[in-house]
């Protein structure tokens, strides 16, 4: 393997690899700017990540990246071999969407690279550096010189800072090879230190390698098309798949949500096992308000963050009592969450599916119990950890127990005085001017209050600042000032000494941090679970045929009154792998949509539903011109056609909308049927949406095309209506009952009589013309009878492999069969 680095000069040989705690000072000090604005919503489940990646020289295409949230201590090591024009890639970094992506220095030119201090730079910008600048236009990228992407440093980083847990010894192995996940890592952890100002104790953090075969690769345009995370017309609304499934609790849950969404598993047991537990949950209403319960304790928790935050330490060491504040907090709040794991141990207790029994072990571990005792020996049982306000502050004051350090009681005394004093000042000043005064802290400190109603004039002299707020007056006095000022003294330095113990106490906890990982990952997927249980309508089968009766679009269905929503059926096998769809696209989103909350191991809105595992979920879905890359309708349908043929394979599910409709007819239908001709070959499950009814005829001799059609029904015109009613019911065949029904709604629509005529004689004109041809071709005559053969196989291999009827009913059964085949021998030889 050739090296990544440049060759050694006098510089780089005095770059220190043996204790990866360096490079201060060279890569500066600087703080790096932040993407998009973040929402409550959009750190909830997105996470803050900082993205480190690198590829190989040449054609190769080999990509490492590292990806770090630094408020949950989740690191992700991937590397992959990606196509040219790295959609593998940007799939990694939307499932783990970045506020930062950091780059060598050698990737980008002198002219993108504002932020490099020095060195050569390459003319041009790398193509993959490119494609993430458009891609995610407001996410700052920043370049790393070269020499910090080191694999030996990397994996040192990797080893110090890996928790030790049953994962470790397995991350290790993995990553131990991937050269360039490794220089990626390398780098993001040199960021860390240097720009971040954050160091990480021994063994804190969770790093995983993740293989990218163990999931389903959804393209980034699919993921908007589909709506998997983000309502394509409202950002804010929740009408999205991650919406529609989201009733966690816990942050933790909200993250791995939205990761299954966008990443799907592959594993037919893995998926099963999540199945049964949501099948339990379903059947079980004790079980499932049992853990109900148990969640709500531990509502709006950051497991990994809290841990993380606990990890995390300053470079540079300021020691301020903000910091000391903030860490009394977290432990507080680390209080409350292994006071509440017992619960939820407590409700999972005696479960039948596996998972829930693996879950249960996970979160009964003895270390957890260690953990709880040293809180115990250490804080105060009785305070826990409170909003704002002085009940917030006595918190953390009184947090650690008497009688641990003489100085810190002496201090709290003394804030516990002051407070008094102040508290005293106010009756004083109450009883002075007859005034019913109250008082409200701020992070400042103590301030007067007064509502509006309660004063008549003006305020006595001496009192200062005064404001209106609420119906309220708000003010204070000098004397009060100086009081707040000893007041603060006393607080800081109370938090200072508490903060001593404190850090004594995170010390010890972080020796088990493998324990409070593996709790906070058995909570998550608990919480996931438990949300899934909501969409309870029927559990999927894995067969490797995909068939769904009466399904329904789980978004949509949110959305529209009960009832209203039309369902559909769906099936899709290898002999009739290739299905031309003419009418309705919300019948391929409803497929994608179902295939995903199946492979998450969710319940799917059917009667029934049986499906394929796929690799991928591929799509061209969008008929947009693209302004930001300077694309047509039509540039950009080859675009994604080119992605599609180039990453599906006989696993892959591909939707295609309306392909061709941006150029001329005659070319469009020829591009149209030449693509479908390469994902026939292929065979991989395609559902084709088109209104090009040509491409009926021209694939007519590929027995695997199967043709379907949106049902539309003549009535008599009335005044508000057509005329005509979609039905929106798919259906099979192509559409006979009513022929240009374009031209009959453009009538019913009030064109002119004669250009409707018009339009109607040459329409009809050119189809009895294609008519004639279609009844003289032999070609499709042998088509026909090919097809049916071919799926009279394959209805034949089902029934053998999954029939589960009695002996009667699968003879009638069978009678089907041959019935419909002689049935289809006659139609075409009376032709």
């Amino acid at each position: 393997m050739s090296s990544l680095s440049r060759p050694l000069t006098g510089q780089s040989r005095r770059t220190s690899i043996a204790r990866p705690w360096t490079a201060q000072s060279r890569t500066g000090t600087t703080r790096p700017g932040t993407a998009r604005p973040q929402t409550a919503a959009s750190t909830r489940h997105e996470g803050r990540y900082v993205i480190a990646l690198v590829e190989s020289r040449g054609t190769a295409h080999e990509v490492g990246i590292g990806a770090l949230d630094k408020d949950t201590g989740r690191v992700m090591l991937v590397q992959l071999a990606d196509c040219p024009t790295y959609v593998k890639t940007l799939h990694q970094i939307h499932i783990h969407y970045p506020s930062l992506v950091l780059v060598p220095d050698t990737s980008l030119s002198a002219t993108d690279a504002t932020l490099a201090s020095s060195g050569r730079k390459p003319p041009t910008t790398s193509l993959l550096v490119q494609f993430i600048m458009e891609e995610f236009p407001n996410v700052p990228i920043e370049p790393v010189a070269r020499k910090y992407w080191n694999d030996a440093a990397g994996m040192e980083f990797i080893t110090q800072l890996c928790v030790e847990d049953d994962e470790r010894a397995a991350t290790l192995v993995s990553v131990s090879d991937k050269y360039y996940a490794l220089s990626a890592s390398c780098a993001l952890f040199k960021h860390t230190e240097s720009r971040l100002n954050t160091r990480f104790a021994a063994c804190s953090l969770r790093i995983r390698y993740t293989s990218v075969e163990g999931t389903m690769m959804i393209d980034p345009e699919t993921a908007k098309s589909l709506e998997l995370v983000n309502n394509a017309t409202h950002k804010r609304s929740s009408h999205s798949l991650f919406g529609v499934l989201n009733h966690t609790y816990t942050a933790m849950a909200s993250r791995l949500l939205r990761t299954n969404i966008l990443a799907p598993l592959t594993a037919e047991d893995a998926i099963n096992a999540r199945l049964d537990v949501v099948e339990e949950l379903v059947q079980s209403e004790d079980r499932f308000s049992e853990i109900r319960d148990a969640l709500k304790g531990l509502n709006k928790q950051d497991f990994d963050k809290l841990i993380s935050s606990l990890a995390a330490s300053e470079v540079r060491v300021s020691g301020t009592a903000k910091s000391a504040s903030a860490r009394v907090s977290q432990m507080l709040n680390l209080q409350s969450v292994v006071r509440g794991l017992p619960f939820l141990q407590k409700a999972l207790m005696g479960s039948k599916p596996q998972l829930l029994q693996i879950i249960h072990d996970m979160i009964s571990d003895n270390r957890l119990a260690l953990i709880a005792d040293l809180i115990a020996d250490n804080l105060n049982d009785e305070l826990g950890s409170s909003k704002g306000g002085l009940a917030a502050v006595n918190a953390r004051v009184y947090a650690v127990k008497a009688n641990r350090n003489r100085l810190l009681d002496v201090a709290r005394e003394t804030f516990k005085e002051n407070v008094g004093d102040i508290y005293q000042l106010n009756t004083a000043l109450s009883e002075k001017y007859g005034l019913p005064l109250t008082l409200v802290y701020q992070e400042s400190g103590f301030i007067f209050a007064l509502k509006k109603d309660e004063l008549e004039g003006e305020l006595p002299k001496g009192f200062l600042n005064v404001s209106a707020r609420k119906g309220r007056w708000l003010f204070s006095s000098m004397e009060l000032k100086k009081m707040n000022a000893r007041m603060k003294d006393a607080l800081d330095e109370t938090l200072i000494l508490s903060d001593k113990i404190i850090q004594e106490l995170v010390a010890e906890i972080l020796s088990h941090s493998g324990a409070l990982y593996t709790a906070s990952e058995a909570v998550a997927l608990t919480d996931l679970l438990w949300s899934f249980a909501h969409a309870s309508i029927i559990r999927p089968e894995f067969t490797g045929t995909l068939a769904v009766k009466s399904g329904r679009h789980p978004i949509l269905e949110t959305v529209q009154a009960a009832g209203t929503l039309v369902p559909n059926d769906i099936y899709c096998c290898d002999v009739s792998h290739f299905q031309i769809v003419q009418g309705k696209s919300t019948y391929l989103r409803q497929t994608g949509l179902l295939a995903i909350m199946a492979m998450c191991g969710c319940f799917v809105p059917a009667e029934y539903a049986s499906f394929r595992i796929h690799d991928a979920l591929l799509s061209r879905l969008s008929n947009e011109d693209d302004m930001e890359k300077s694309l047509s309708t039509f540039a950009n349908e080859m675009t994604s056609s080119a992605m599609i043929l180039g990453l599906a394979t006989s696993k892959t599910l591909v939707l295609v909308d309306e392909l061709g409709r941006g150029t001329s007819p005659c070319e469009g239908i020829g591009i149209a049927h030449a693509i479908a001709e390469e994902l026939i070959k292929i065979k991989c499950f395609v559902l084709f949406a088109t209104h090009f009814h040509e491409l009926s005829t021209t694939l007519s001799r590929q027995p695997s095309v199967v043709n379907l059609h949106l049902s539309v029904q003549r009535a008599r015109r009335s005044a508000p209506g057509l005329g005509m009613v979609f039905k929106y019911k798919i259906t099979d065949g192509l559409p006979e009952d009513l022929d240009h029904y374009g031209l009959e709604l453009a009538r019913l629509a009030d064109l002119p009589s004669d250009v409707t005529e018009e339009g109607k004689r040459v329409a009809n004109a050119l189809a009895n013309l294609h008519a004639r041809k279609e009844e003289e071709s032999q070609t499709s005559i042998l088509a026909i009878r090919r097809r049916a053969v071919l799926k009279l196989r394959s209805q034949l291999t089902q029934a053998l492999d999954y029939s589960a009827l009695p002996e009667e009913e699968l003879v009638a059964y069978l009678a089907r069969f041959q019935k419909d085949l002689i049935q289809i021998f006659c139609e075409t030889s009376s032709v």
